[in-house]
């Protein structure tokens, strides 16, 4: 067993459940209540970021299920290709995350308050290094 593909495995799933379930009830605290907005122009703003939101969740999980029949099975011919496609993709999410924050307006602490960015390297870190 791949110890830093297992560990990558983990953290994606941990990422899946906190991202679906603890971020979408943190989303809530966004939600228009239509009171001034009789277009509904905000609740379809809301609802198309909530959408996005759960986007990344389908993301994290089809990961997980990646992940895990790489660990666990035989199902997969060239698993080497597809963890290194998966390295790459966690790099990519998390310099998309870093540079939303850097164009973002600043506040105290925004790269650790928003450290997701850190949890992608880490995993796509752990992928390429249990790639080699």
């Amino acid at each position: 067993m791949n110890i830093p593909i297992l560990i990558a495995n983990i953290l994606t799933f941990l990422a899946f459940a906190l991202h679906t379930f603890v971020g979408d009830k943190e989303l809530k605290v966004n939600e228009p209540t239509n009171e001034t907005d009789d277009n509904y122009q905000k609740r379809e703003k809301w609802t198309m970021a909530r959408g996005g939101w759960h986007l990344v969740s389908v993301d994290l999980l089809l990961a997980t299920i990646g992940l895990a029949l790489i660990n666990f099975s035989d199902y997969f011919e060239d698993e080497k290709t597809l963890l290194q496609l998966l390295a790459v993709y966690f790099l990519a999410y998390s310099i998309a995350w870093a540079l939303t924050i850097a164009i973002s307006k600043k506040f105290p602490k925004n790269y650790l308050k928003l450290g997701q960015w850190i949890l992608l390297l880490v995993i796509s870190g752990l992928i390429y290094f249990g790639t080699n």
